[in-house]
């Protein structure tokens, strides 16, 4: 009798228990060296938790529009009114505001007479507002 039989007979091992635990002591080891396939449903709290922030902002000259920006790079949604700012300046905040949403794959959306609402992409919209605008209206909104 060798020192393995005597061993098994010792702790009354069959040959499928000891197959058995060496086969658990394997997956366990392989679990050990690839952590990432026991952890993809894992999902971070802290960015659910930073993504329900909304900003509002109103901007009186174009430098601002960088700071909405940067909002929109720290994932938070801008609430941006630009009833404020003079008519070019309003263009020129909303062209580049527009850039900063295209290159964060979010989104733009106008919600009122100058007031436009940015979201990054951790932010879902749904529905959205009609406006009805009368035509004698059109010349006093500035945006044609």
């Amino acid at each position: 009798m060798g020192i393995k039989s005597k061993f098994k007979a010792f702790f009354l091992l069959d040959e499928e228990d000891y197959q058995l635990v060496e086969e658990t002591e394997t997956d366990d080891v392989e679990k050990e060296k690839n952590p990432k396939s026991s952890k993809k449903n894992i999902v971070s709290l802290q960015s659910v938790q930073k993504s329900s922030k909304v900003i509002l902002s109103e901007p009186r000259v174009f430098a601002e529009a960088q700071e909405i920006a940067d909002q929109l790079k720290n994932r938070r949604a801008v609430i941006v009114n630009l009833q404020r700012i003079q008519h070019d300046q309003a263009k020129r905040v909303i062209d580049f505001l527009s850039g900063t949403v295209y290159a964060i794959g979010g989104e733009i959306q106008q919600l009122g007479q100058k007031i436009v609402l940015c979201t990054p992409d951790n932010v879902e919209v749904d529905g959205s507002i009609t406006q009805f605008i009368k035509e004698d209206d059109i010349d006093n909104t500035g945006w044609s």
